[in-house]
């Protein structure tokens, strides 16, 4: 059906919602790393910095919930990226899979900290 302007209508739609769903799932990805993010920097408070503010505490109960919450980020950039699909060696989705090991790795780091004590 042509509109007011002579342009096709359902082609119109159709453009526009595989922008919008290309665009969701680009909130969902970093939504996931988001929450990632967080959990590694309550992983380090938990696990490095309430310790030292409890001095006569015991301190394994800190660096156990410290290492689950690093361990929880980790999963959580793994996951994210995994359930935004495959990889098809594109210069975007290879930038994508760059960014995820880095907070991998920055993740794991947080850990070595934690349990470094």
């Amino acid at each position: 059906m042509l509109g007011a302007m002579g342009v096709d209508e359902d082609r119109k739609d159709a453009d526009g919602a595989e922008r919008r769903t290309s665009l969701a799932g680009e909130r969902t990805l970093l939504a996931w790393w988001r929450t990632g993010l967080t959990a590694i920097a309550v992983a380090l408070g938990v696990g490095r910095l309430l310790p030292e503010l409890a001095p006569h505490a015991t301190r394994w109960p800190y660096a156990l919930l410290g290492v689950g919450f690093a361990v929880y980020g980790i999963a959580m950039f793994l996951l994210g990226t995994r359930r935004l699909g495959a990889p098809d060696r594109s210069s975007e989705d290879r930038m994508l899979v760059a960014f995820m090991g880095a907070g991998t790795i920055l993740g794991l780091g947080t850990l070595a900290v934690i349990v470094a004590q």
